[in-house]
This record gives C-alpha cells, structure tokens and sequence, in this order.
C-alpha cells in the first residue's frame, strides 16, 4: 500500500499565513500615511506619557482632558510655539498622535493573536516560525524606539531628533519589507510545496541599499523641516547648491544636521536610487514582468510628488502622498527583488 507523503499530511497552510501577512503589511502603509500626517500637523508631542497598556484608553472627561493638555504646556514646545493654545486646538493635535499609537497596538494584536492561532494549529511551515517570531520582536522594538523617539523632544529640544526619527520610520519599513518577503516565500511553498526561499541577489541588494540612504534622507528632510528650506526645482533658489549657507562642524554632520545639505542630499540622491532601481526593475522583468513594471510606474510618481512637495511648500495632502507612496515603491521593490531571487525551478 502506498504511504501518504508528508507533504499530504501537513497541516501547514503558507497561502492563509501569507494572505494575513499581506493584511498587516498593508496595515502598516496606513501606519507610515498616518506617521507622516502626526509629523507634517506637529502632533508628535501631543502625548507626554508612554503608557503602552492603559494608554489605549482616551481622556473621557473635562478633567482628564484638562491634566493631558497640563502636561503638554510643560514642554518646551508649547512655550516656544504653541502658547495661547485652546483646548480645542489641543485635542486637534492629540487626536493624530493617539490614532497613531492606537493604530500600532492594533498592528501589534493584528500579528501576535494570528501568529498564536496558526502557531497552535500548526499552520505555519517548517522553517518559517522564527522568522514571524523575529519580526513579531522587531514590532515590540518598534513601540519602544516611538518612545525614544517622543522623548526626545520633552525636555530640551522643541522637537523630536531627526535621527531618532529616522531610526523609528527605517525600523517600519524594514518589518514591512521582512513581512512582505516572507509572505511571497509563502505563496511560493503553497505554489510548489519543494520551493526554497528566495535569496538576495547582487542587484537587488545595491537597489535596496541606494532606496534605504534615500529612506533615510527622506526622514532626515522631514525631521529637521528641511523640505521648507528652498521650495524650488531643480535649483535651490538660483543654484544647484546655493552660496553663503551656514555650515556646521565638523563638516561631516553637515549631512546629517544641516537642513540645506540634506534637502540636496535628498533631492539628487533620489536619481542615483531611480538608476538602481530602475536597474532591479529591467532583470525582474525576466521572471515577473508585473514587478519591474510596478517599480518603474512608483518610481516615477515618487519623483514627481517630491518635486511637488517640495514646489508647493510641503503642503500637507502632496507630502503625505509623497510619504505614502514611499512605502508602496519599497512593497514594489521587494516584489522585484523575490522574483529575481526566486531559484529558476520555480
């Protein structure tokens, strides 16, 4: 008689863990929209407290919102900005903040509760309960680097630091990225249950390194204002780089704490990451057309919504389209960079 094969009696499902992956993936999207809708509306402050349990709970009453809006005028934000402020004014602002944190317990639930359910019916394919665990941890570290984040700007400084800003979007991307990757494996077992994970290519790896230095520029140019600098294109004022700017030492951190240096850093760093990814999109159409077209058509619209954030003077709508749809050309580029790392047997 012949034996069932393992595979038969498996009771992993990699299309449902990818299919949930894909909804949490796409949770995150709106996480970055709304992260960059807090920052561009000064709302990041708003919440002087981290309480990651009992702060789901919103202030419910006039004393509550009374002591939020006390704790808020401590710092040196409101005495440098916002003095004068109404309540009103001040629930506007809180508004953003706490949707945004709200929205990251949702996330966190969204993976953990899922991850245990498939977890305990033993859906998830060997090999591949780690890697949702890891990305599981990197979320938790997530919630904490806000907070270093936020913290920041409560005591000293008027705002948050620019680098701990970075840090705190680069690490949303990067699970974003570690979640779609994984689901694609996934689709891929379910398509062929002998399908080995794909691997980074040579190309894939410099596009993605040229996307990231420009990932991280784009959070340096919003975490200094630096999209305000010079609202003109392609020279800055009437020059590619423009003369008598004040410049910091050592000069090094003029590339990272100059809003001048970094909004030109930003703006032509996006042509060398475009050469890159352009790049992954031509070799990914070998074996996923689809992908390398994708990538080009963001791309594309990447480029002009900067060029547009930056003519319009960062006007809110065009800017977080901008931020939006940064997120989508990094969901874009991993697709492309899978399909070119896929073994060609599958």
């Amino acid at each position: 008689m012949l034996q069932p094969s393992a595979a038969f009696l498996s009771r992993a499902r990699p299309r449902n863990v990818a299919r949930w992956l894909f909804v949490v993936a796409g949770m995150i999207v709106a996480m970055v929209i709304i992260g960059g809708i807090t920052r561009l509306t000064e709302s990041g402050l708003s919440i002087t407290q981290w309480k990651p349990i009992s702060g789901i709970v919103p202030p419910l009453n006039e004393a509550q919102w009374q002591a939020e809006f006390a704790n808020y005028r401590r710092i040196p934000e409101y005495a440098a900005f916002n003095q004068g402020m109404t309540l009103g004014g001040f629930k506007s602002i809180f508004f953003w903040e706490y949707a945004h944190r709200l929205l990251g317990r949702i996330i966190g639930l969204a993976f953990a509760l899922p991850l245990i359910w498939f977890a305990v019916r033993k859906q998830i394919p060997a090999g591949y309960g780690w890697r949702l665990v890891a990305l599981l941890a990197l979320g938790g570290l997530q919630g904490a680097i806000g907070w270093w984040m936020v913290a920041s700007g409560l005591s000293v400084r008027t705002d948050v630091s620019h680098v701990r800003l970075a840090v705190h979007l680069l690490t949303a991307l990067t699970i974003l990225a570690g979640i779609v990757w994984t689901a694609l494996d996934l689709l891929a077992l379910h398509r062929n249950t002998l399908a080995h994970p794909a691997r980074l290519t040579g190309v894939a790896i410099a596009a993605l390194a040229l996307l990231f230095v420009q990932l991280v520029y784009g959070a340096f140019t919003a975490g200094l204002d630096a999209g305000y600098v010079f609202a003109s294109w392609p020279l800055m004022g009437d020059a590619i780089f423009p003369s008598g700017v004040p410049m910091v030492d050592p000069s090094w951190r003029n590339a990272i704490d100059n809003p001048v240096v970094v909004q030109f850093i930003h703006r032509w760093w996006a042509f060398a990451a475009g050469v890159g990814l352009t790049w992954l999109a031509v070799r990914a159409t070998r074996t996923g057309p689809k992908a390398g077209f994708w990538v080009i058509a963001l791309l594309t619209l990447q480029i002009v919504l900067g060029i547009a954030t930056l003519m319009s003077g960062v006007q809110i709508d065009v800017a977080v389209a901008h931020q939006g749809n940064a997120a989508l050309l990094l969901i874009a580029t991993v697709f492309a960079a899978h399909a070119c790392g896929r073994p060609q047997h599958q």
